[in-house]
């Protein structure tokens, strides 16, 4: 009896439900898109960590088998170890499987590629971000060759190669959905600076807070809001009491995907204060918003004429007063990288 083919995906984590948007939304909507080109191909995700309970459920028609590691350490990692082991066994004997694809280059890839060396299977490990950077201990023990690696943007290509010596034989950005967001209304650009992101030290959210400060002297009644949640939160709140900005700067928390992409539309500049960065889907996002993108990490080596990137923070100010300035301002969607292209790249690896 002939097998069904499926492709494998191993991940730390991967949405509870459709309606949790908010976690990991690029690779939410890589694998979405995936299923929607590929209707007759099993998509199978594994997810090591969350959702923290041990479950196997579907999403949007993709099966995703949950170990519930709950990101704890020692013996308890082990077992979530030898637990996606053992449901790779079995996925292996059920389907004809075309390959495994790790998000990370972490304890997923390290497993995907223990396995797929074991049965000769294609394995390719997605590397999008912090895992570029030096330090990372599963590097050593992966022992990773170029053309098990596809990097999310050039400049990790670049920073993967100088801290570790090898050069990631892809490169793979982040894919915009398109049909998430709304039918564009420029007569409705109430919103001067939008910033959205994880609430924690890399991202710099003070810096945003400070450029916004610095902006009031042109632009007394400047309108910002920041998307997201962490642990810098209430030190922010502190910050935009202290810099006399509550009229100014709005803190919005965590929301859904659909209305953040909803407020960049709303948004005539997209600032990402970020001092590291892979490549944030939200910069594609926001261009596609019709908005224009200032950041201080250059994740690709060409970019588009509305993505603005200073020498340093220092200029970020005057970048964006120019960009608000402009008596004339263009906010038409650019789509960089459309999600349907993006999957296209990653199965061409598998032969599809």
């Amino acid at each position: 009896m002939n097998k069904q083919k499926a492709l494998v995906i191993i991940s730390p984590g991967f949405p509870v439900n459709e309606n949790d948007t908010t976690c990991i939304p690029p690779q939410q909507v890589f694998v979405k898109a995936l299923k929607q080109c590929y209707p007759q191909l099993n998509i199978i995700v594994v997810s090591f960590q969350y959702p923290f309970e041990a479950i196997t459920y579907k999403w949007h028609g993709v099966e995703v088998i949950a170990l519930g590691g709950k990101a704890r350490g020692g013996p308890y990692r082990l077992f979530t170890w030898k637990s996606a082991l053992r449901v790779l066994k079995d996925l292996n004997k059920k389907y004809e499987i075309s390959g495994l694809l790790s998000f990370w280059l972490g304890e997923c890839a390290l497993i995907g590629k223990r396995f797929a060396r074991k049965n000769n299977l294609k394995h390719y490990c997605w590397m999008l971000g912090q895992d570029a950077k030096a330090g990372n201990n599963y590097v050593k023990q992966i022992n990773p060759d170029g053309d098990m690696l596809i990097a999310l943007s050039d400049f990790l290509v670049r920073e993967f190669s100088i801290n570790y010596g090898i050069k990631p034989a892809y490169v793979i950005p982040p894919g915009v959905d398109t049909s998430l967001f709304k039918p564009l209304n420029n007569d409705v650009r109430d919103i001067d600076v939008i910033g959205a992101g994880s609430l924690i030290p890399l991202k710099q959210y003070d810096l945003f807070i400070n450029v916004i400060k610095n902006l009031t002297q042109k632009f007394p009644h400047i309108k910002a809001v920041i998307c997201g949640k962490g642990p810098e939160i209430e030190s922010l709140k502190k910050q935009i009491v202290k810099l006399n900005l509550t009229d100014n700067v709005e803190l919005k928390g965590e929301l859904q995907h659909a209305e953040v992409l909803a407020l960049m539309q709303r948004s005539k500049v997209f600032l990402h204060t970020s001092a590291y960065e892979g490549y944030g889907m939200v910069l594609n996002e926001a261009l596609y918003a019709g908005a224009q993108v200032v950041s201080l990490v250059n994740p690709m080596n060409e970019r588009h004429s509305n993505h603005h990137v200073p020498d340093n923070a220092e200029h970020l100010p005057s970048i964006i007063e120019e960009l608000l300035d402009n008596p004339n301002p263009i906010y038409e969607p650019v789509l960089v990288h459309p999600i349907q292209m993006v999957v296209a790249k990653v199965m061409a690896l598998y032969n599809y």
